[in-house]
């Protein structure tokens, strides 16, 4: 393939042209740019769709099992790593911070928060415990631990998932890639997996995904809804199933 062929058929060319010995065109240089941004955004929106078209129905069993718990005084704990550890301060924001008018503050705890916790049982004991040790001290049977993960492989999430598994809690997790331990391991009862290998991609779709589970958990406790804002106890009405 001839250099001026080259130039035309990949778009990296204009981006890095000082590798071919060029000096950088602006034009050329902000025309591949926006052809970067079209592919990508179109990547994304066709991981997402392709997710939730294979997904949706565990995702609503996710969010019963959620809903579960709040209707039995439970509470969620979230758990991750990196841009993980992110989310699950995202998801445990969402329940305690609802920005929905009507919808009650629910209870869950950010276990990537508490850096003295953290850093003294990495000291320690070693990283992959931090999480254990927060949920034998807090967690009870009637909770559940979300986890994310784009590798789905994740020691410290493992060693939780045990922990909590030990406990009784329900387990939920949000992994990529082709779910790692996460999938196999059979410690979670619902495992949300986005079938890529791109971690942005990975991201992407957790954030649409646990703002569906909000969502949907909301929508499940709607006739709770008084119980929750006044924090009266728990009546003997049928369970979300």
């Amino acid at each position: 393939m001839s250099q001026e062929s080259d130039k035309h058929n990949n778009p990296l060319h204009e981006l890095y042209p000082f590798l071919h010995g060029e000096k950088k065109d602006t034009e050329s240089e902000n025309a591949a740019l926006l052809e970067s941004i079209k592919q990508k955004s179109q990547h994304s929106l066709d991981i997402k769709q392709q997710f939730f078209t294979d997904n949706a129905q565990a995702l609503i069993e996710a969010a019963h099992a959620v809903a579960n718990v709040y209707h039995n005084k439970g509470r969620i704990f979230t758990m991750g790593n990196g841009g993980s550890s992110c989310d699950a301060a995202h998801l445990a924001v969402e329940f305690q911070h609802p920005v929905t008018a009507g919808r009650p503050a629910l209870p869950a705890m950010n276990l990537c928060i508490d850096t003295a916790m953290i850093s003294a049982v990495s000291n320690d004991l070693g990283v992959r415990h931090i999480f254990v040790r927060q949920l034998a001290a807090h967690a009870q049977s009637k909770d559940a631990v979300v986890g994310f993960s784009t590798s789905g492989n994740s020691e410290n999430l493992m060693e939780g998932y045990r922990k909590a598994r030990e406990l009784k809690m329900t387990t939920i997790g949000f992994a990529g890639g082709d779910g790692g331990a996460m999938k196999s391991s059979n410690l979670l009862d619902h495992c949300l997996v986005v079938e890529t290998d791109s971690i942005h991609r990975v991201q992407e779709v957790h954030v649409t995904c646990y703002h569906i589970l909000w969502d949907l958990v909301h929508t499940l406790l709607a006739d709770q809804r008084g119980r929750f804002a006044e924090n009266k106890p728990c009546n003997n009405e049928e369970k979300p199933s």
